[in-house]
């Protein structure tokens, strides 16, 4: 890869399908858990194929990786790579500089503040909470917007040294009591929930998972270049699949050699490799198909519906959304399928909210109204 200061050469702002659907289809999966049908999988006990989805689509209770893990960062990684081309955007439409950073900190901001507010009250107070999907998203796409524009060396070396940095400092920093790097509660990042959040036990889920998954972002970023760029289709895909594979043997190395486990839950520098392995390769997958082939370009229009809206449509179903949505349906599917028992009122109900989640993106789709920030 070019190590100078235009990353990948010559940019080209005209967008790219798959990356629309990329991040479409990751948010209509998360739509999927908010309806509760992915619950219900495990209900169906002689079936291995159920009892299989029922474990990919839950995270993993500590060491490990399930297909569920990889759901944030494919997130935060498709956020990176579409901030080229938002950027590219705002140039050619004559945006100064200032601008455009003066946008990148409100949407900082503003990720920030919606993130904490989902999750900030605790019985009788107010809690600094900072371990949810956009307050941590809030921090990494700053990040990555604000190193753009540095060499792909210096972006690629920056999120090395971050991992390095938060391994380190997960072994070796003296905090009584919390000096078990990786056992959940005893480590770096139960003591720093503790010290933001002011309460004696808080959740298993770090919020300094920030520093470490910026390297998703930034990785994003730097892939959102090499698509932009004028290499040949063949050369970007093989870039692709040489770093996500690259990332695939780094991360599980880590853990298969018992140097650093992988764990979503605190974002350990092999889970942050491993996933975003899969990430690339995911996107490299999404590229082939719909840029290259064109074999699944008019499908992917039903998941770049929900992507257009993205924040939004998360937004909605976490303040309780797809829960009204839930009420509202759940007398109809109680009397059309009732005859199948209670498992079938379930699943037909969580499939009917799903339905109408992805129509409230439709019709704003069809609308031509985009909800930003």
């Amino acid at each position: 890869m070019s190590t100078n200061s235009q990353h990948f050469s010559t940019p080209i702002t005209d967008r790219i399908t798959s990356v629309d659907f990329f991040r479409g289809f990751t948010m209509f999966l998360l739509i999927g858990e908010s309806t509760r049908l992915y619950s219900h999988f495990g209900s169906f006990e002689n079936s291995g194929i159920m009892q299989f989805l029922s474990t990919q689509f839950s995270h993993h209770e500590w060491h490990g990786l399930h297909f569920w893990d990889l759901i944030q960062p494919f997130f935060m990684f498709i956020v990176g790579v579409a901030i080229p081309f938002a950027v590219a955007n705002r140039i050619k439409k004559g945006d100064p500089d200032k601008k455009i950073l003066l946008h990148a900190l409100k949407r900082s901001f503003l990720l920030l503040f919606l993130g904490w507010a989902l999750y900030c009250v605790d019985p009788g107070k107010i809690v600094w909470r900072l371990q949810d999907v956009l307050t941590q998203l809030s921090v990494t796409y700053l990040v990555a917007f604000l190193i753009m524009k540095k060499s792909f060396t210096f972006q690629l070396t920056f999120t090395l040294a971050i991992l390095l940095l938060i391994d380190l400092a997960y072994r070796f920093f003296p905090v009584e009591g919390f000096n078990q790097p990786w056992v959940a509660f005893h480590n770096l990042g139960a003591w720093t929930n503790i010290k933001i959040e002011g309460v004696e036990k808080t959740s298993i889920w770090a919020s300094i998972n920030a520093i470490s998954t910026t390297a998703h972002t930034v990785w994003g970023v730097l892939f959102g270049q090499l698509l932009m760029s004028d290499r040949t289709t063949r050369k970007k895909i093989q870039i692709m699949v040489i770093a996500g594979l690259t990332g695939l043997i780094i991360g599980f190395g880590l853990d298969l050699l018992n140097i650093t486990p992988i764990i979503k839950k605190i974002a350990t520098s092999s889970f942050v490799f491993a996933s975003g392995g899969w990430a690339i390769l995911a996107l490299c997958f999404c590229y082939w198909l719909i840029d290259v082939r064109k074999i699944f370009t008019k499908g992917s229009k039903f998941f770049i519906i929900v992507g257009m809206n993205c924040i939004f449509i998360y937004l909605f179903f976490e303040v309780g959304g797809a829960e009204l949505v839930r009420k509202i349906f759940i007398p109809f599917t109680n009397a059309l399928f009732s005859w199948g028992g209670n498992l079938t009122v379930e699943i037909m109900t969580s499939l009917s909210v799903w339905a109408a989640l992805w129509y409230i993106c439709y019709w704003l789709y069809k609308n031509r109204l985009f909800i930003k920030i």
